[in-house]
């Protein structure tokens, strides 16, 4: 292995996004001096980093190697494996693939970044044949998922074939699209699969993870109990089968459909122009909607993770042209999101404090998972038989669970790694070889900037223990503004006694120091610390301004 990791004649993989957690998948194949990236994702920020609505993988790796580059594949158009293209694939200038529905979103994006023509973009259909990228041939075989169009890669090199599942689920009935057939699988595995990088989401789930026929005809039934009544179904925007289902459900049950939500808007267009949806309601708007009758409209709405400016968040605070009331019925046709459970619970008590009754995917099957749960991995490692199982897509726990169960279903070998690692895949026994840089950076503002760098560490301290300013002019009174300590009562007595504390300590100072600016900054900074910390308890940043060089 060379210095700068430069790929010989050898098979390497590395994930700089997307394992150890669920979301950012950024994967690299290394052969024969040239990198393949599979997906470029993001995911959305929690409250580790406050201020901060995104947070990407550190590409700086391929960054420094981009010239040896040839293409990104984007196995499906979620937002964890594609949602960075438009703040990076300019800058990467290497060509995207994508077939048509997930090639059609990252055109609108790219079209809002004002890259649409500048980043090479091929649309591969899904009947194409093997695509030539330098050492690598890489097929796309349909799987079924939560989106029109998920597949996985085959990735055919010279050390063997990598099966790159991205993200998917075994479903007889899928409603959109036709998944890989297991024949063809099958006789993936007979011609021989060195590696399987698989997902690892649902591993600990010791059921399947359901068909959308079935989430179909459960969905008829529910809506069809609930007769008079308006009935509101939040669901993630970018599920087409649901929205196929959900279309013909308001259909037979008599009601008209309305639509709430721009990403919801957004996913109908894309599947239509793509020839999904064909026969989808034309949706009515708000008005129309809340002048019929009660049990002749379905509403479709975006927010069922809790997101504040969504529209279910809207209706829940009574703050949408969709009013809801007691009697009314909302179906969360989704899972929830590890993370977002409180702002969900937010919105659900909103909800039943107005007598509006919610269904959750506990009470009826009005949701199944786009990922696999254990039967259906047991199911794929029988097909393929890889020498090699490579988990990705999940935490720590989920992808040392996936690599038991492979070892259990007799896979010879398993690689546990995590962003970061470089693994060689053959010649030779696999496993890590190596540690690379790897990280995260954040969208703030406008600026992409280190998830640990100073703005979003002072930030977070700021929001944990308040921030206290300190202005030292010549001749005058040390002005103290303290902002986040909960002394609102005793905020006078506070600044009085603080403001003591500077004068104490700057008059301590003696000699040389007492003319040193970065002493007297100090000495003040430390006493007013200590007198905020006396008074609340907090330990918050002090920031102390010495105007005309006081």
């Amino acid at each position: 292995m060379k210095k700068d990791f430069t790929p010989e004649d050898e098979l390497l993989f590395l994930a700089l996004g997307g394992s150890g957690e669920i979301g950012m998948n950024v994967n690299l194949y290394g052969c024969r001096g040239q990198w393949l990236m599979v997906d470029l994702g993001m995911t959305f920020s929690g409250q580790e980093y406050p201020g901060v609505d995104l947070v990407f993988a550190d590409l700086d790796f391929i960054e420094e190697r981009v010239q040896d580059l040839i293409g990104i594949v984007l196995t499906h158009a979620h937002e964890d494996h594609i949602g960075a293209v438009p703040y990076f694939a300019g800058e990467l200038g290497v060509p995207l693939y994508a077939t048509p529905f997930t090639a059609d979103l990252v055109a609108r994006k790219l079209e809002e970044a004002g890259l649409l023509g500048k980043v090479e973009l091929n649309i591969i259909p899904e009947d194409h044949g093997p695509l030539e990228l330098g050492p690598f041939t890489v097929t796309y075989l349909p799987l079924a998922h939560s989106i029109a169009e998920g597949n996985a890669v085959l990735i055919e090199t010279p050390h063997g074939r990598v099966f790159h599942t991205g993200d998917w689920k075994l479903d007889d009935e899928p409603i959109i699209g036709e998944p890989t057939p297991q024949e063809d699988l099958r006789a993936i595995g007979d011609e021989g699969v060195l590696a399987l990088v698989c997902d690892s989401t649902n591993v600990f789930n010791p059921n399947p993870s359901g068909s959308e026929g079935a989430v179909h005809r459960a969905m008829m039934e529910e809506v069809a109990r609930h007769t008079g009544k308006r009935v509101v179904v939040t669901t993630f925007a970018s599920n087409v089968a649901r929205l196929q289902t959900l279309g013909e459900v308001a259909r037979e049950t008599g009601r008209k459909i309305c639509v709430a939500g721009r990403s919801l808007d957004r996913i109908i267009d894309v599947a239509q122009d793509n020839g999904y949806l064909a026969d989808f309601p034309t949706p009515v708007d708000f008005d129309t909607a809340m002048r019929l009758p009660r049990g002749e409209v379905l509403i479709l709405a975006t927010g069922g993770q809790g997101e504040p400016r969504a529209a279910l968040a809207r209706m829940a605070d009574s703050n949408h042209p969709i009013e809801l009331v007691a009697g009314d019925v909302v179906l969360f046709s989704s899972r929830q999101i590890p993370g977002n459970e409180i702002a969900i619970g937010r919105i659900q008590n909103q909800l039943a404090a107005r007598g509006i009754t919610m269904v959750t995917d506990r009470q009826a099957f009005i949701h199944v998972s786009g990922h696999p749960g254990r039967p259906e991995l047991e199911a794929l490692y029988s097909w393929l038989r890889p020498e090699i199982l490579v988990p990705v897509h999940g935490e720590m726990r989920h992808m040392r669970e996936q690599a038991r169960v492979g070892k259990a279903c007799g896979i010879p070998k398993q690689v546990v790694q995590s962003n970061g690692d470089l693994v060689r895949l053959a010649p030779g026994e696999p496993g890590v070889i190596a540690q690379v840089r790897s990280g995260r950076l954040v969208l703030d503002g406008d600026i992409i900037a280190p998830a640990d760098g100073e703005a979003i560490t002072m930030r977070r301290r700021i929001a944990g223990e308040g921030v206290v300013v300190v202005v030292l002019a010549k001749g005058a009174q040390p002005q103290i503004e303290a902002i986040g300590l909960p002394l609102d009562e005793d905020m006078p007595e506070f600044i009085a006694e603080a403001q003591s504390d500077i004068l104490l300590a700057l008059q301590q100072l003696k000699g040389p120091a007492a003319r040193d600016p970065a002493a007297v900054h100090e000495a003040a900074r430390l006493a007013a610390r200590r007198a905020a910390q006396r008074w609340s308890g907090k330990r918050p940043q002090v920031r102390v301004l010495m105007p005309q060089g006081a």
